[in-house]
Order: structure tokens, then C-alpha cells, then sequence
């Protein structure tokens, strides 16, 4: 599935020796020729063909470019309809890659085709997919309840593990106000000592921009040229805005160990250097703890919760990384991004790009040659070396749920209030 894709989205990059960064299909003429390939052929030419056991990828690989492109068509809209009106009869793969484009794009319109899966799935990653479409739109605690229901009977059945531990949480405090322990605990000059850290602040509705800080091994706060506090903006959102435990959903919350720098040759990332992050599961326990003498008991949870302060140790919206890491995703970094903004004209994160769930910085690029002319992505890593280098830990926090991007006046009191001068 999406492999044409993957090859059509496949990066022209080089660096000249000057410094100069240069992503040769960043020219308007190139992201012009993709733009039509998309709509054209991955989009129109899938859908046109009947839908059916062979031609499934094609399809996925059409909900993928809708995604990503934002486009709005009545003929997309009128083939989406004929997918979830046959959606009992596709694969579960299908069944996800369906789910993926309804849930951001779709809300409240397919409740009862959804709940039909959600019954009578086994599959533990589409039934929670399933959960939070049907969460999304459901306002009366009785239908909350039936969902929850379900679930439980699901558990007693042998349905078991993250997925349903998420989703379970998910349901039970929908509509709950969230009450999130002082944030300056994580900014304290001895937590995690020694460790660089990367801590990417956060809305808990993911279409506004969060903000990254650097905090260096001996402890403090990177500053800027200007003596304030170093901060770039930061996206969290995935394209589809599903919940952070399933795969191709935004960034989950929690902690991902910062695991050096690399370079992609994927056209959407870039050639700008990147951030490797990674979560329990990825890796053996002794990896991720920074910690020789453990063996391999990385599924602990307890072990997890001893990298947070006190204070957070019990706030489970801080574990999704490691529920997300025992539920299989990886590969999620901070990186640029070479994704013509222009896809998301008006949309609350414009001129961010969304991702598969990565933490992205904005970056530019010339349209007449490709050369890079901003990049938020750059002053992070640079900021990161001069801190001490990318290995430590990365945190991923949403600290309220108001709508407007995160800026550093949100985190300013929490950063006096840990000492941080």
C-alpha cells in the first residue's frame, strides 16, 4: 500500500559545500507537476476503478493523497460514500485506511456504518479506531456508555492491550475537564540530570501549533541571541488528527528518548537535519533508560513512570508514548518539512504542515531554485548541539485546551517557577 506513492513523494536533495540547502523539487514548477500528478492519478484514476479485493491499495493510496492535498470534491466525497457502504466487506487494512480519512474529515456522518464495525470487529486497532470516530460526535452519556459496554465485553472475550486500555480511558473521560499537575516539575534544573532535554509544549486540540524549548545537560534553558528563552513553533498534528496511541495519529504525549541526528532522502521531510526520537518498544529497556545494567524489561510500566517527576507519575495522559510504543507505532522524529504549505491555506496551523504524526517545524523554500531560506528546524538542532547534543529524552505535553498556538508567555511563569532565570 501507498508504495507509488512513497516513490512519486521521494525527495531531489543536495547540499552545496557553501552550506547552502537546496530541495530541488521545492521549485513552484515541481510542486505544480506533483500537485496535478496527485489529483489527476493517485486520486482520480484509483477511484475510477471499481472498488474490490485487487484494487483495495488503490484506494488507500487515494484516501492518503485526499489527506494530505486537503482536497475537496463532491466526486471524492460521492466515492468515499460507496467505500463505507462497503466497508463490512473490505479488508481490515482498508477498513483502517478508511477510518483514518473519516475521522478528520467525515465527523458524525457515518455513526451507524461505524458502529456496525465497531461491533463486530476483532481487530483491537480498528475497534479503538471505530471508538473514537463514534466518541467524537456522541454527546449522551448513555450512547458514551454503550460504547464503554461494548469494550468491556470485547476484554472479557480475550480483546486485550493498549488499544482498548486507551480507548477504554478515552470514553470514560470524555467531556471531563483535564487536570494536569504544575508544569514546572519538568522543568527543574536536576530532572532527568545530565540529560539534554527537548520539551515540546502543546494544545489538546492539535490544529494549533505548539512550542519546543531546549534544556541543556548542565540543566538550563537554552537562551537566543537576545537573552530571552530559545523557543521555535512546533506541529503536532498528524494529517488525520487521530488520538496519539494509533499509528498515523498525532504525537502522542510522554516520552520518547532523543537518540541523535540524521538526515532523510523522504521528499515530506527534507534534507534539513532531523531529531531521532524513540519509544519503549522500539528498542531494548537498556536503550531507551540509558541504563546498561537492565535487561530486557522495557513492557514495564513502572519503570516508565520513574523517568517522570512525582507529580506526573500517575497523570496518565503522560503514558501515551509508552501505550503507544506497546501498540507498535515507530519512526515518529522532529523534522522539517518540504510539503508545500499552500495545501493548507486557511486551516488553523497554516503555514504548518501536518505529518504521519511527527513533530514538524516550519521551513521554506525558494519556488524559482529550491534553496532553503527559513528553517525553524535548522535552529533547533542547532540549538540541541549547543546544549549538549541530541541524546536525552523528548517530552510531549498538552498543557491546555485553549484555541489559539502555544507561545512562550504559556510557559514563562512555569520556567520562574522551577528557578529557571
Amino acid at each position: 500500500m501507498r508504495v507509488l506513492l512513497t516513490i512519486l513523494l521521494l525527495a531531489s536533495l543536495s547540499c552545496y559545500s557553501q552550506g547552502t540547502v537546496v530541495f530541488k523539487d521545492g521549485t513552484k514548477a515541481k510542486r505544480d507537476n506533483l500537485y496535478r500528478h496527485l489529483v489527476n492519478n493517485t486520486i482520480s484514476k484509483n477511484l475510477a476503478l471499481p472498488l474490490s479485493d485487487s484494487t483495495e491499495d488503490n484506494w488507500q493510496d487515494a484516501f492518503y493523497a485526499i489527506a494530505l492535498l486537503q482536497n475537496k470534491d463532491p466526486k471524492i466525497d460521492r466515492k468515499i460514500n460507496e467505500a463505507v457502504n462497503d466497508v463490512l466487506n473490505r479488508s481490515v487494512s482498508f477498513q483502517r485506511a478508511l477510518l483514518e480519512i473519516l475521522y478528520d474529515r467525515y465527523p458524525g456522518l457515518y455513526l451507524k456504518e461505524i458502529r456496525q464495525v465497531y461491533n463486530s470487529t476483532a481487530d483491537p486497532k480498528l475497534f479503538a479506531m471505530c471508538g473514537e470516530y463514534l466518541l467524537k460526535s456522541l454527546k449522551n452519556p448513555t450512547e458514551k456508555n454503550q460504547l464503554l459496554n461494548l469494550a468491556k465485553k470485547k476484554a472479557e472475550a480475550g480483546m486485550q492491550g493498549p488499544h482498548l486500555d486507551q480507548l477504554m480511558y478515552a470514553i470514560v473521560n470524555s467531556g471531563k475537564a483535564v487536570v494536569i499537575p504544575s508544569l514546572h516539575t519538568l522543568l527543574t534544573k536536576n530532572y532527568l540530570k545530565g540529560n539534554v532535554l527537548l520539551i515540546s509544549f502543546q494544545r489538546r486540540n492539535r490544529n494549533y501549533p505548539g512550542l519546543v524549548v531546549i534544556r541543556d545537560s548542565s540543566g538550563n534553558f537554552m537562551k537566543d541571541e537576545s537573552g530571552n528563552f530559545f523557543s521555535v513553533p512546533q506541529l503536532a498534528r498528524s494529517i488525520y488528527n487521530l488520538p496519539g496511541y494509533i499509528t498515523n495519529g498525532n504525537t502522542p504525549e510522554g516520552i520518547f528518548r532523543m537518540d541523535g541526528f540524521d538526515t532523510s532522502r523522504i521528499g515530506m521531510i527534507g534534507p534539513t537535519t532531523n531529531v531521532q526520537l524513540t519509544m519503549p518498544m522500539e528498542y531494548h529497556a537498556h536503550h531507551f533508560y540509558r541504563d546498561s545494567t537492565l535487561a530486557d524489561s522495557i513492557g514495564s510500566l513502572q519503570l516508565y513512570k520513574k523517568l517522570l517527576p512525582q507529580n506526573f507519575r500517575n497523570y496518565f495522559p503522560l503514558q501515551q508514548s509508552f501505550y503507544a510504543g506497546k501498540a507498535g507505532r515507530t519512526e515518529i522524529i522532529a523534522h522539517g518539512t518540504t510539503v508545500d504549505p499552500g495545501y493548507y491555506t486557511g486551516l488553523p496551523y497554516f503555514p504548518f504542515t501536518p505529518t504521519m504524526g511527527c513533530l514538524c517545524t516550519i521551513e521554506m523554500w525558494s519556488p524559482t531554485d529550491g534553496r532553503r531560506i527559513k528553517s525553524d528546524q535548522q535552529l533547533l538542532t542547532n540549538a540541541i548541539t549547543s546544549g549538549g547534543g541530541p541524546h536525552g529524552y523528548a517530552i510531549v505535553i498538552n498543557i491546555n485546551d485553549d484555541k489559539k498556538p502555544v507561545t512562550l508567555d504559556d510557559i514563562l511563569p512555569f520556567l520562574k517557577l522551577a528557578g529557571q532565570k
